[in-house]
């Protein structure tokens, strides 16, 4: 035995967890798991890696990476055919309650009347108040006779500022909760305030980056999103803008996830063409990465494939206009954040969280150029994924494709529909390649990035997994040395 880690629990089922890592010559790793109910089993993990020893008396270290646990040899003296072992109990985290359909509203007062709450704290962006989509939230409060206060100093990128404002804002204002307006924006800076309001020793927050350790959940939170793409009233991410060091941070923690989400189509009929091929594109996106993620299971890739089938079927009608169409895509971003908030996502969101941080770029627009390219790196260490992704997007005569041909047709899926809603092909007019340096090595230093495929157990070619490895972005041969498709990054 090389070493021993004792982990704390992985698995979000109110149930305790003892997990036990121990390495050998012959074994990876054992799970022993013990729960609550007496239950208890153990089963052996990634077998046949015999050979990976780790020095005698090297201890492991243990993290928590998005919601895995992930276990790593120390490298001072490790040879480079030690790999990272990702493992441990899988963990789900939902919304306790969520309504779902039109008219959906409504049920906001019945929630707020049944726990004796008294005043809300509403985050909504300001275009959202300026077109009326808030008030249709504030009207049901009114008939209700329920007091809020409006907060609505949040960017579209919510940045620091707006977090440290909101705080003091609610701290001033009496409320007791918190309803969330909008989309990722409202919803972002809601989670961050509710957050340090509860945890106050959070108060720079700047400290909430990764996975903060905070004790206290947050204000008691309703969500209610306006845009049918971010997810995160789903979610246990919020993403924060730096704007003094022209970077994003991203924010991990159970204690966030909003008590109630309320997902009515209604609430979204009011988008613009734009702005609904966006966030659509957005939640293809996380629907793809987190299929195709390190820490993918069954029940995620069952999320996941659902949801790109919905969204494949939607997007179109949505942008239209249709009403079907925007019932799908409020249902079908919802279930892809049941996945991916679960198990990570990967590069692309890496990446267009420098490109937002740096241009202001639309996250959806960011996302939506960026994907195919993506999906065209990973495709070699995704094993038979694509052929699923291909046919969940509707591609006929999968099952007679070769590896080549469904990994090419998926992607090609994707390209078609993100033309077809009218994402721009490209970041030519987005990016200055004086930039290019300091993009690449901000995505590669991007909480997402580590969590990227291979979901086939793959190893990509040029990529190395170990942290203290500094690469050069402009050297590696991978297919985004063109600005007509992305830009340098790691891996």
């Amino acid at each position: 035995i090389a070493g021993i880690a004792l982990c704390r629990n992985a698995f979000w089922v109110g149930q305790q967890t003892l997990s036990i890592f121990v390495t050998s010559e012959n074994f990876a790793g054992l799970l022993l798991s013990k729960t609550t109910n007496a239950r208890s089993h153990m089963r052996t993990i990634q077998k046949n890696l015999s050979h990976q020893q780790n020095p005698a008396g090297k201890p492991l270290l243990c993290g928590e990476f998005n919601k895995q646990m992930v276990c790593d040899a120390q490298t001072s003296s490790v040879k480079t055919s030690n790999r990272r072992v990702f493992l441990m109990a899988n963990r789900i985290v939902l919304n306790p309650i969520s309504y779902h359909g039109r008219g959906a509203i409504a049920e906001i007062a019945n929630e707020v009347k049944a726990r004796g709450l008294k005043k809300a704290f509403v985050c909504s962006d300001p275009d959202l108040l300026k077109f009326g989509v808030t008030k249709k939230v504030t009207d049901v409060l009114d008939n209700a006779g329920l007091d809020y206060e409006i907060y609505s100093n949040i960017k579209p990128n919510p940045t620091i500022e707006n977090v440290q404002t909101g705080v003091a804002a609610y701290k001033k204002s009496g409320a007791d909760y918190i309803i969330a307006i909008g989309g990722g924006s409202s919803m972002d800076t809601a989670k961050a305030i509710g957050i340090i309001i509860n945890n106050p020793e959070f108060a720079d927050v700047r400290s909430l980056e990764g996975v903060a350790p905070t004790k206290n959940k947050t204000v008691f939170t309703i969500a209610v999103p306006t845009t049918a793409g971010t997810a995160a009233e789903v979610t246990i991410n919020y993403v924060i803008t730096d704007v003094e060091k022209k970077r994003k941070f991203v924010c991990v923690d159970v204690h966030d996830i909003p008590e109630v989400a309320v997902i009515d189509p209604d609430m979204m009929s009011t988008m613009p063409k734009g702005l609904t091929a966006a966030t659509g594109m957005d939640a293809l996106t996380h629907a793809i990465e987190g299929f195709t993620t390190k820490a993918a299971w069954e029940m995620t890739d069952m999320f996941h494939l659902k949801a790109i089938e919905i969204i494949s079927k939607s997007l179109r009608d949505a942008v239209k206009g249709t009403d079907a169409g925007r019932d799908g895509m409020a249902l079908g971003q919802y279930i892809a954040g049941m996945g991916f908030s679960n198990v990570g996502l990967g590069i692309v969101h890496s990446m267009a969280h420098c490109l937002g941080a740096v241009y202001d770029t639309p996250h959806g627009v960011a996302n939506a150029i960026l994907l195919p390219t993506v999906m065209e790196y990973n495709a070699p260490v995704t094993g038979d994924k694509y052929k699923y992704i291909a046919i969940a997007m509707g591609v006929e005569g999968v099952e007679n494709m070769t590896v080549d041909e469904y990994r090419k047709a998926a992607c090609d899926a994707v390209k078609q529909l993100s033309q077809d809603v009218g994402i721009p092909a490209d970041l030519k007019e987005i990016v200055n390649p004086d930039d290019l340096d300091f993009l690449a090595e901000s995505a590669f230093a991007d909480a997402c990035r580590p969590a990227n495929a291979p979901a086939g157990r793959g190893r990509h070619p040029y990529c190395s997994y170990e942290p203290r490895t500094k690469l050069s972005f402009r050297s590696l041969p991978f297919p985004f040395h063109s600005l007509s498709k992305c830009y340098p990054t790691g891996c």
